[in-house]
This record gives C-alpha cells, sequence and structure tokens, in this order.
C-alpha cells in the first residue's frame, strides 16, 4: 500500500499516506550531537556482535530503572532493529515441527519468522470486543505439547491494545503450567502509551529467565533509521543470538550505538512531547472516525494506530465494484479518497483496517474528511 500510495504521488495525484507505522518527528537533536561526538571520537570501527559494553551497561541501568528488571551486560545482545532481535531469537528457539502461539491482530513479520524456522504457528484471535486483547484462558486452550514459543506486542501494533497488568498476570499463572513454553516479548512502542507506566512480562515472578524483552529506540525516540534494537534474556539466548548475528551481519552501527547512549541517558523530555503529540492526535482521530458510520473501533492505549472493524461494508458496492475484501476496501479508499490505510489481513484480522495517525493534525483532519465522503458511497 505504501509503495502504490508513493506511485500515485510520483504521478501528481494528492495521496494522504495513513499506513507508515513510523514517528514523523525528528530524532531530539541531543542524541544526533551525540551521533557527530562518536564519529569525531572514533567510534567508526567493528562493534562487538553483542554491542558496544558502555550501550548494553546503559541499556541494564534502562531496565532497571524504568522496567524494574536486572540484567548484566552478558544478557544483551543489540541488534539491527527490533525485528532484528526476534528474528535472531526465534531462530534460536524454534525448531523445525515447534509450535509457536501468536496471538492476533500480529505484527506482519511474526508468522513468517517463525516460517524460516520451520516452526509452525498457531493463531488466537482477539477481536475488536476483546479490546484485541487475547485471554489467558485462551492461551491455555491453545498450549500443546508441542508448543515452545509465545510471542506477542504490548502496545501492539497494529491495534494500539496495551496489556494490564492484571492481565500479563493471569496470562502468566497459565504460563506456570507449561513450564517449557518460552516467551517473546515485543515492547518497542513501550514509549508511547496512554495508560500509565509500562508493564513487561518478565517482570513477573518465575518469567524473567524465560522471556526474551525486545525493545528498541525506533518509535519512542524517533529513530527508525538507526537501526538500533536490543534482546534482554538468558544467557544461553544470548549467545546463541550472537553466533546467529555473527554469521549474518555482525553487530550493530556503533555510531548509533553511541547516539543510543544519548538516547537511553539524556534528556527524556522530547520523548513525553512525542508521546502527548501522539495522544493529542489519537484523541482528535477518534473524534473524527466516530463520525463514519457503522465502524466499529476499541480506544487504543498505546503505539499510533486505530483499528476498526469494517466487515460491516464488505461485500457492499462502490462505482459498480464489489469491495469483498480489506484489500480492495483500502486501494478504494486509495484511489477514491486518496488516503491510504493497511489491510488487516497481513496482521491477521482480514475484518480491521490500519489507520496511522503517525502525522500532522491538519493531516488527520483533512484525510478522515475524505475517508467519510468515501465511505459513505459504498452501498
Amino acid at each position: 500500500m505504501t509503495k502504490r500510495a508513493r506511485e500515485l504521488k510520483e504521478q501528481g495525484k494528492d495521496i494522504i499516506s495513513l499506513s507508515i507505522g513510523e514517528p514523523d518527528f525528528n530524532t531530539p537533536d541531543h542524541i544526533c550531537k551525540a551521533a557527530a561526538e562518536a564519529m569525531e571520537a572514533g567510534y567508526t570501527h567493528y562493534p562487538p556482535v553483542t554491542g558496544l559494553l558502555s550501550f548494553r551497561e546503559v541499556i541494564c541501568r534502562k531496565l532497571k530503572n524504568e522496567n524494574g528488571l536486572d540484567y548484566k551486560p552478558g544478557e544483551i545482545i543489540v541488534s539491527n532493529g527490533a525485528k532484528h532481535s526476534i528474528i535472531n531469537a526465534v531462530l534460536s528457539i524454534i525448531s523445525p515441527g515447534d509450535e509457536v502461539i501468536i496471538p492476533a491482530p500480529f505484527w506482519v513479520s511474526y508468522p513468517s519468522m517463525v516460517s524460516y524456522a520451520g516452526g509452525k504457528s498457531v493463531f488466537i484471535k482477539a477481536d475488536v470486543e476483546q479490546q484485541f486483547k487475547f485471554t489467558a484462558n485462551q492461551l491455555d486452550k491453545a498450549i500443546t505439547p508441542r508448543t515452545k514459543l509465545l510471542l506477542f506486542s504490548s502496545p501492539c501494533n497494529p491495534s494500539g491494545a496495551v496489556f494490564s497488568h492484571a492481565e500479563l498476570k493471569a496470562i502468566t499463572e497459565v504460563l506456570q503450567k507449561y513450564p517449557n513454553v518460552f516467551v517473546i516479548s515485543d515492547e518497542i512502542y513501550e514509549k508511547i502509551n496512554y495508560c500509565g507506566p509500562h508493564v513487561s512480562i518478565a517482570s513477573f515472578p518465575g518469567m524473567r529467565d524465560r522471556t526474551a524483552v525486545v525493545n528498541g529506540l525506533s518509535k519512542g525516540y524517533a529513530m527508525t533509521g538507526w537501526r538500533i534494537g536490543y534482546l534482554a534474556g538468558p544467557t544461553w539466548l544470548v549467545s546463541a543470538c550472537e553466533k546467529i548475528q555473527g554469521l549474518f551481519t555482525s553487530g550493530a552501527n556503533s555510531i548509533s550505538q553511541m547516539a543510543g547512549i544519548a538516547a537511553l541517558e539524556g534528556n527524556q523530555q522530547p520523548v513525553e512531547e512525542m508521546r502527548k503529540a501522539f495522544l493529542d492526535r489519537r484523541n482528535k482521530i477518534l473524534e473524527l472516525v466516530k463520525t463514519i458510520p457503522e465502524l466499529k473501533f476499541d480506544i487504543p492505549d498505546g503505539a499510533f494506530y486505530v483499528f476498526p472493524d469494517v466487515s460491516c461494508y464488505l461485500g457492499k458496492s462502490a462505482g459498480g465494484e464489489k469491495i469483498d475484501s480489506v484489500e480492495k476496501l483500502c486501494f478504494y479508499l486509495l484511489n477514491e479518497a486518496g488516503v491510504a490505510c493497511v489491510g488487516g489481513t497481513a496482521f491477521g484480522m482480514p475484518e480491521c483496517i490500519r489507520i496511522s495517525y503517525a502525522t500532522d493534525m491538519i493531516t488527520i483532519e483533512k484525510a478522515v474528511a475524505r475517508l467519510k465522503e468515501a465511505f459513505e458511497r459504498i452501498k
């Protein structure tokens, strides 16, 4: 969808893209300055595969101070983005035939990662009525003797759902019955949270040594292009990830790691300002989306997406063409309204579309006005 929107823009058409999962803010100045200083200081050579020790020490302090998690530098590996951290862990844990439970909606890459490792994805679905959050009971029913891993995100892309302390506690109580099930907790949207302090599943009793906590700098610090993510986990997993990463990519960008030190230990005010801006935008887009008839949606507690259920429009027609899938709906919205959204099929939810509000207020208002007109033409 992003590619098609770009093509139409190149043809001179007025296209508003609400399809990209990227903050529209620039990286804070003090972080950029730290990168320049790192280059001048000679941080231009190969870093260790696991990451610069100074950066891993900072990550340990961050995890301790913000999440109540105790890790040593040897339990941290820095990668080329959080997605890289996740695939390293999946390849380290999963053998052919192993089952991986992936709650839907999910980030589009998860099932492919499992396939690369020879595993089988087992999906448990949580729709809009469940606030897009799977329950402990659903998890219990999905676990089999072949289950090796639970892979999920909170805050979630694409839904913006955030698991509460009570919800995560209930999930860990189920996992206590299945000690062979490991967890990868994707927490890349941690800083974009509107409902209180972030809670990591690794902070619950018995979970630290069976959880890979994955995070990074892209979303919270507007550092998508710097390509820095990290994983905290038991030494056996970090050691395995180091072997895989050493063969595929070696260490992550040394200058970006030095910038990461400034990000995690420097002034956090820009992070809070971005979070507040996203919250204001969320409130505005929800206010506007409510005016579109028959859409069902939840109030997202994190990230920067709205994920409405559009099933009431599927099977109807517009302009003589039947809209029988969310993909066709999204192309209709792109061609007729000039607004790019993303169909939910790739996220495991073929009745939803993802709308990103990582853009300014004027653009949000203009885009939703166009969407409303386009939806009203569907009969």
